[in-house]
């Protein structure tokens, strides 16, 4: 039987298959999500807070006093008050003309006499009206990850729900013959890990009739396959995407990802990822991810700049994926185009070389993405 595809007599430049996915493609509509929610999509128009806290405050618990009072004040010279000063808990507002906060143990009450034993400093155990935010500062900057310690900023102000960006990607598995759909979760993972919302189904077969009819992209902002974009007897997932839309490049100049696939049904992106899991995932980092990050609108991905402490040797022509592994403040190579699950699991980061370079030598500074923290 004759295979149902085949990849080009050339293979596509990366940053040309890139192009063309990305054409077009602008930011999707901003949702309101509540703050769980929100948490690791990308933050969209955020309204200016109001200062917090709204006043000075306690923060600590201590006596409320004024700083010019307790001049000279120390164990040796103990100043007397005249009346004991009130006595606040952290996080209550501070009493009128008080600019500062003393511990338990900076006061000695003997009968009716009341001492201080030690001088203070105006703001001394005190939190400043906006202190913790400032007046018109957003929640989050515009493009930012919401993390953990933002959802605690929106929390503290009182808010109740984020303006923010999440893509909505459709995942259509081509089942395998060995029944299993790892290369499909670990996809599915890193997208939601990315900020997308994700829907997940599986065509019924691997036959590009059963591929079409799996390809719906109502409500969804990018698609993505799995599986079948090879030259195998069995692979047929580019014809059912020629069926459906158009292909704008299958073949890309990229290694681990090389029968991966770009193109369109409507408006809609189409990224077609071989089944393999390193494979798949040179092709998520490099076709994917980059669709995502501009339908979200999200800033610059992070990078660790450190010298190899291995050179990397590539072939010219092609696009390659190395994975690297943090080894004194030194990347160290860990896999290069080829990359098995052990490497995967065990890299901290990785790079791309261009497919105009031979690689880099060893001690060459070199930007990798992060993969962990």
């Amino acid at each position: 039987m004759v295979p149902t595809q085949r990849l080009p007599v050339s293979l596509t430049p990366l940053d040309a298959a890139r192009a063309a996915l990305l054409q077009r493609l602008g930011l999707v509509a901003p949702v309101e999500l509540p703050l769980a929610d929100a948490l690791g999509c990308v933050a969209s128009d955020m309204p200016p807070l109001k200062p917090l806290p709204p006043r000075d405050v306690a923060a600590l618990d201590g006596w409320a006093l004024r700083a010019r009072d307790l001049a000279g004040a120390s164990s040796y010279t103990p100043l007397p008050l005249a009346v004991s000063p009130p006595w606040v808990e952290a996080g209550e507002p501070m009493p009128e003309h008080c600019d500062c906060v003393v511990d338990a143990g900076s006061l000695e009450q003997a009968g009716a006499m009341v001492q201080v034993l030690a001088e203070a400093i105006p703001g001394q155990g005190v939190r400043r009206a906006g202190e913790d935010i400032a007046g018109t500062t957003p929640a989050i900057a515009i493009g930012r990850i919401v993390g953990p310690c933002d959802l605690s900023v929106a929390r503290s102000a009182g808010l109740e729900r984020l303006s923010v960006r999440r893509p909505r990607l459709r995942i259509v598995n081509v089942p395998s013959s060995s029944g299993q759909a790892v290369t499909a979760a670990l996809i599915s993972e890193s997208a939601r890990a990315a900020g997308a919302a994700v829907v997940c189904t599986e065509a019924i077969g691997r036959d590009a009739a059963s591929i079409a009819d799996a390809l719906v992209t109502d409500a969804c902002d990018l698609l993505v396959t799995i599986g079948g974009s090879g030259v195998g007897r069995t692979d047929a997932t580019i014809a059912a995407l020629d069926r459906r839309g158009e292909v704008s490049a299958h073949g890309i100049a990229l290694q681990p990802g090389r029968t991966s696939a770009v193109g369109r049904i409507g408006e809609t992106p189409v990224v077609a990822l071989p089944g393999a899991p390193d494979q798949a995932l040179g092709a998520w980092w490099m076709l994917a991810l980059a669709a995502l990050d501009r339908l979200s609108g999200r800033g610059p991905r992070a990078k660790q700049t450190w010298p190899l402490k291995r050179k990397i040797a590539s072939y010219v022509g092609i696009a390659e994926i190395v994975l690297l592994e943090r080894a004194d403040e030194t990347w160290l190579p860990l896999a290069a185009g080829d990359l098995s699950l052990g490497a995967i699991a065990r890299a901290d980061g990785w790079l791309v070389v261009p497919g105009g370079s031979e690689g880099f030598a060893v001690g060459a500074p070199v930007d990798a993405y992060i993969l962990r923290d």
